[in-house]
This record gives structure tokens, C-alpha cells and sequence, in this order.
């Protein structure tokens, strides 16, 4: 995941949590936004519609969404260029380990980071995270697992966290 501040193209795609912004720079998927989600970008900093959404990276990443919510996709493999801080960084590669259909607390992903102590600094990051749903931070609740913030909304928490647990038969932990 490395930062890119190229120009921006977008399309949306249908999701069954509502419609998916997705945002692209120099073939990387650089955002997934959901509409009224915290921390989503003006529209101006979407850049133009894409001129074929069937282009890259816009293809992929909707074939694997809706692999993902057909049941069919447990892990995503899109190339990303996330821009933020080192640590923000750092804190959406840990998600990437969260395995589907498993969550995590706040305080248990800052200690794999190596950072005990900076669970609400890990909080903050989760909920900048600029491609939701790829990036499962919607996999870390409150430390009595509790479904604690989501930039989507709690009620789109609720679904996916659902959602997985249905396709992987796991009880969330």
C-alpha cells in the first residue's frame, strides 16, 4: 500500500448495504466510500466518473464485491494505494489479518501492532480507513464486543459482521 495523490477517477456499484463509491488513481483502488459515512471525502476529490467502469482497477473490484457478497469471497486481492499517516497505514495492514468472519478488539489490534497502549489512536485509524468492506475494519468492536463506530453506520457493521458469520459459520469472538 503505498500513498498516491494522482488524479482521482470514480464509479459506484450496488451493494446490499447501499451504493459503494469507488475511488481509483493510476489502476490502484484508493477508496470504497458508502454513502452518509463518516470521514467521506468531498465529491470534488472523487475526480471525473470513469470513463468504462469495466476498466481497471474498477472491474476487480467489483467482481470481488460482489464475490464477497455472494458468499464466494472471504479475502480481497486488489492493488491499493492508501494515502495516510505511517501509522494509519500500519493499522489498516492489521486489519488485513483479521480473519473473515472473526473480529478483534480495539485494544487487541493495538497490541498486534505492537502499540498496547494506543487503542483509541488504533480507533481513529480504523474509522479513516479509506476502502471499507476490503479492508475489514469493520471486524474490531468495543473490548466486550460490543459494535462499537463504523464510518458506514452501525446497522452496515451489523450486516457484514452477520454476513460472515453466515458464510463461515464461525460465532464472532
Amino acid at each position: 500500500m503505498t500513498p498516491n495523490t494522482s488524479p482521482r477517477s470514480h464509479t459506484v456499484v450496488d451493494s446490499p448495504v447501499g451504493p459503494l463509491t469507488l475511488l481509483a488513481a493510476d489502476g490502484a483502488l484508493v477508496g470504497l466510500y458508502m454513502t452518509e459515512q463518516r470521514h467521506r471525502p468531498p465529491g470534488e476529490e472523487f475526480g471525473e466518473p470513469a470513463g468504462d467502469p469495466d476498466d481497471e482497477p474498477f472491474a476487480a473490484a467489483a467482481a470481488q464485491l460482489r464475490e464477497y457478497f455472494d458468499g464466494e469471497r472471504t479475502e480481497f486481492d486488489l492493488r491499493l494505494a492508501l494515502n495516510g499517516t505511517a501509522f494509519q497505514r500500519g493499522v489498516w495492514t492489521a486489519l488485513q489479518g483479521i480473519p473473515y468472519g472473526q473480529t478483534v478488539s480495539y485494544g487487541q489490534l493495538a497490541d498486534r501492532i505492537g502499540q498496547p497502549s494506543a487503542s483509541r489512536a488504533v480507533g481513529l485509524a480504523n474509522g479513516k480507513n479509506p476502502v471499507g468492506i476490503i479492508v475489514p475494519c469493520h471486524r474490531v468492536v468495543g473490548a466486550d464486543g460490543s459494535l462499537t463506530g463504523y464510518g458506514g453506520g452501525i446497522e452496515r457493521k451489523r450486516y457484514l459482521l452477520a454476513h460472515e458469520q453466515r458464510v463461515s459459520g464461525q460465532a464472532l469472538v
